[in-house]
């Protein structure tokens, strides 16, 4: 079979008027970025007057090396719907460089289910992140500026907690010195990189629902501590109206299409292991606005980018999602039974049942938000009948539909029966959708219920400063808002090499933090890193452009 980059290099692409034309969008609210991208003005698009079309949630089993395929399987069921004569958008988020580079590759989807131009897409796409990153860094040159010319809000740098970020891995900026040299070259202080993705401004984009609440929210994000121990903000340093500026096309949602041209809308990218995990409720809500079933995704397991969908999006933004997709392989299930990446191909029964209880717990955790759902297995040519039959016994005595999933191999072929069901479900279930905990309990209580609940610990320990932080952020006021665990996306408890669907453990946050603008408290639980690092072996490494611009390497 042809590499993802072959087969989206051969794409027949749509100009992308013609695109929006599909949705009804107005030439006057079209901004192209070449012939085949483009952002949404959405002050010039006249509101549409329809009912908001139903809304898929994509979600996976905890992720493995041998793969899940959920932004292939949100494709593919997205251009599947279309053909089945629905109009349906495909919603995602933008890929960071980061992975891209490192180890897990673009974010476009695979095979014959991908977003195009794919290249365009994985690199650099329409300059968000790079905008996000400006507008981060702004704010942290300016509030160094602010403490080298006299510091009159009286700022404690040692309690100084707004880094820099860039969109990388880049394991040495985690920890470094600023200010070093003469008196004129600032204040010598210890400080660090994050990645861009982990960026509060990042969350903000992507919970906005305009330019007026971003800047709302741009002048809420603390930044730092005084004297007094109160924080100061991105407004008490007059940083607000210079990152909005910095962001005026960025919150413009970005429009392109699939390999079968069904509309996509890409924005905004946080990642689901150390923020929300979910593209931005302003694309969201304008492919609602726009199509009769929009599909959307949340990153890695359910775990981690539900959870914040249904807990942080959904509830901000207002939303009712209608349907949710899991999606699993064989292979990462049998990988969850313990058996090594090498041995995939044979046929495990005795491992499949065994690491099928990462899917059942996945299964009776999306139960909890009172939304119908459908396992799609993403099928591999490997995955035997006797697995697959298996598979199927076991969602059936879950009480939830099954379906096998071809998109990677067939494109829209493959999820017709996907689709059917997806369609079946949204037109004669119902949806009982509501949050896991309610907003008046206390930060502890909150983080106790997602554990036991969603990772099902025994429960929560804080460690080091995290039990003071729990403490001062209480009496600061912020122990109304929503919870956003930073956690391994490789298992339900805080350590990467527990797979499957253990028990009998706890949760250790090591520290708490607000991220007042977004809206949330951000829990950083076990080890996990707001800056990675690069592989032994990173994918940069196997990527190249020969002279005629023909790329290699990249997925």
């Amino acid at each position: 079979m042809k590499t993802d980059v072959q087969i989206a290099q051969e794409a027949v692409m749509k100009p992308i008027q013609e695109i929006a034309d599909q949705l009804g969008i107005v030439p006057e609210a079209v901004e192209p970025y070449g012939r085949y991208k483009a952002k949404i003005d959405l002050r010039k698009q006249p509101e549409s007057g329809k009912k908001p079309g139903k809304l898929v949630l994509v979600t996976a089993i905890n992720p493995t090396p041998a793969g899940e395929g959920k932004t292939t399987t949100n494709v593919g069921l997205s251009m599947a719907l279309n053909k089945m004569g629905k109009k349906a958008i495909c919603t995602l988020r933008e890929p960071s460089l980061g992975p891209c580079f490192g180890i897990k590759g673009g974010a476009a989807g695979g095979g014959y289910s991908q977003v195009v131009p794919m290249d365009d897409i994985n690199l650099h796409f329409t300059g968000d992140f790079h905008a996000i990153t400006s507008a981060h860094n702004l704010l942290a040159a300016l509030l160094d500026n602010h403490i080298h010319q006299g510091n009159q809000l009286r700022i404690v740098t040692k309690r100084i907690v707004w880094k820099r970020v860039m969109d990388m891995n880049d394991r040495s900026l985690r920890n470094i010195v600023i200010g070093l040299g003469k008196k004129g070259d600032g204040v010598t202080r210890e400080s660090g990189f994050d990645i861009t993705v982990a960026s509060e401004i990042m969350a903000i984009l992507c919970l906005a629902n305009d330019m007026d609440d971003l800047k709302d929210r741009l002048s809420r994000m603390v930044v730092a501590y005084n004297e007094d121990g109160q924080p100061v903000t991105a407004g008490d340093l007059q940083a607000t109206g210079a990152m909005a500026l910095l962001l005026k096309d960025a919150i413009k949602p970005n429009l392109v299409q699939t390999l079968e041209n069904t509309p996509a809308m890409i924005h905004g990218g946080p990642f689901a292991n150390i923020a929300h995990g979910c593209n931005s409720v302003v694309a969201t809500k304008t492919a609602l606005a726009l199509g009769d079933y929009v599909v959307t995704e949340a990153g890695f397991g359910a775990d981690l980018g539900a959870e914040k969908f249904f807990d942080i999006k959904c509830r901000y933004a207002g939303l009712k999602p209608d349907a949710v997709v899991i999606v699993a392989t064989v292979r990462a299930l049998k990988m969850n039974g313990g058996v090594p990446k090498t041995d995939l191909a044979e046929e495990n029964l005795d491992a499949l049942r065994k690491g099928s209880a990462n899917l059942e717990r996945h299964i009776e955790n999306v139960a909890k938000f009172g939304v119908p759902a459908v396992v799609a297995i993403n099928q591999f040519p490997t995955d035997t009948e006797a697995e697959l039959q298996l598979l199927e016994e076991i969602c059936r005595e879950k009480g939830v539909d099954f379906v096998l999933s071809q998109v990677f191999a067939k494109g829209s072929q493959g999820g017709m029966e996907l689709a059917e069901k997806v369609v079946d479900i949204c037109e004669n279930k119902e949806s009982h959708f509501k949050p896991l905990y309610d907003l008046d309990l206390s930060i502890e209580e909150k983080l106790n219920k997602i554990a036991r609940e969603i990772y099902r610990a025994d429960g929560v320990v804080f460690e080091g400063s995290a039990a003071k932080q729990l403490k001062t952020l209480t009496d600061l006021g912020y122990g109304n808002l929503p919870i956003c665990v930073a956690k391994t996306q490789y298992s339900f408890t805080d350590d990467p090499k527990v797979l499957g669907a253990p028990e009998g453990f706890n949760i250790t946050v090591r520290e708490l933090k607000v991220s007042a603008g977004a809206g949330f408290i951000v829990a950083l639980t076990g080890s996990i890193m707001t800056m990675p690092g690069l592989p032994k072996v990173p994918a940069a490494n196997g990527m190249d452009i020969t002279a005629d611009g023909t790329i290699t390497g990249l997925s």
